[in-house]
């Protein structure tokens, strides 16, 4: 009798060893994110080390494309991804059928018009070629900021539908090309001008003082946005690495890394 309690007890003890390990081990899974290399990658580095000492597991995830990161996250490869504004995450709903919601804001950042042939923007010759990027809403984006610069009008109204064949005014006769966006900063060797946005421009080692226009800055419309799955926004690492994120050492992290490049978005 004595020896059938001791294996009992054993037993017991056994089991209640396993549930105290498997449980820590469910709640320590890492929790993964999708980027963009470039400021907005490092940036997140920056959070995700500071979680690690809070006690976090955090893993960042980098892409080279604007495509992949929702894939994953929709798939559930990922928890969630910061790489996008709000308008570029619903076209990309409307057009692929992704269930994705943003979560919290985190930075704002510009897209500007760059170009190694001219230093201004009267000096953009007639007939030149200029490049946008190709997705719909950064295109729209791309398009405006040519328009603000005086280099053609839009119809009136168009916003984030802008395309090209809404230009109705060109009086410099500029070809406008429409490329992927990971592929403007090498464009700069064979057009005059091109929008780049920041995240690709710094990533490629370009400098934002030599945009020849800019927009974002200040601009709560191109916050980028941490985005998940509905049935995860909720999740408490995704809060607690949030938290962590929208945190004085990020804020400070930014303004002294891209010295007003980047704009926290709290």
């Amino acid at each position: 009798m004595p020896a059938a309690r001791t294996r009992r007890d054993l037993f017991g003890l056994a089991v209640v060893m396993l549930a105290a390990a498997t449980g820590p081990a469910r709640a320590a899974k890492p929790l993964r994110i999708g980027t963009t290399a470039g400021p907005v990658g490092r940036t997140l580095a920056f959070a995700a080390d500071l979680a690690r000492r809070e006690g976090q597991a955090v893993e960042i995830v980098e892409f080279t494309d604007w495509v992949t990161p929702n894939e994953a996250v929709a798939s559930g490869d990922l928890d969630a991804n910061l790489f996008q504004h709000v308008p570029y995450l619903q076209n990309a709903i409307r057009a692929r059928g992704y269930r994705l919601v943003p979560v919290e804001g985190a930075i704002i950042l510009p897209v500007g018009l760059f170009s190694k042939r001219v230093t201004s923007l009267d000096a953009v010759p007639d007939g030149a070629a200029v490049a946008i990027a190709n997705d719909p809403v950064n295109a729209a984006r791309g398009l405006r900021l040519l328009q603000t610069a005086k280099l053609l009008t839009l119809r009136p109204g168009v916003g984030d539908e802008a395309s090209v064949a809404d230009i109705v005014e060109n009086p410099r006769h500029l070809r406008v090309l429409e490329l992927d966006a990971a592929q403007l900063p090498r464009a700069l060797d064979d057009v005059t001008l091109a929008q780049v946005s920041f995240t690709y421009l710094i990533a490629a080692g370009g400098d934002p003082k030599t945009a020849l226009a800019t927009d974002g800055v200040g601009d709560r419309r191109y916050t980028m946005s941490f985005v998940a799955r509905p049935d995860n926004r909720d999740d408490p690492r995704l809060a607690a690495f949030v938290r962590s994120f929208r945190s004085p050492e990020v804020k400070a992290f930014i303004q002294q890394t891209y010295a007003g490049s980047l704009e926290p978005a709290w």
